[in-house]
């Protein structure tokens, strides 16, 4: 989520994370929460858009992946219609990760109460 006084918060997760078998987070095995990690990734902070340059700098606050946390992360952009696509260049699981946005419509829906 991006809002318009520039803060952000971004959550990625896995389509196919396993469940805890103890039904408790804490006590996870360790092949467990080596697919979460592996699986997931969150971060918070603020960002700033460069039109002239095409590009956005997450200032990431605080992020599951504690590398991040007080870093700027800046990445080039593409926008095509209503997607705009990025590439990570150093993925926090190693490689490159390419991240496509597409933008939502609202609509509001009436009702009588």
């Amino acid at each position: 989520m991006l809002d318009a006084s520039g803060h952000y918060t971004l959550t990625f997760i896995g389509a196919n994370l396993p469940k805890f078998v103890s039904n408790n987070r804490a006590t996870g095995t360790a092949d467990e929460n080596k697919a979460i990690v592996g699986g997931s990734l969150a971060h918070f902070g603020t960002y700033v858009v460069n039109e002239a340059d095409k590009s956005f700098t997450f200032r990431v606050e605080s992020a599951t992946f504690p590398n991040w946390d007080n870093t700027d992360q800046k990445r080039s952009f593409v926008m095509t219609g209503d997607e705009l696509r990025y590439l990570t260049p150093s993925a926090t699981a190693g490689g490159t990760a390419t991240v496509t946005w597409k933008r939502v419509k609202y609509y509001r829906r009436l009702c009588k109460l």
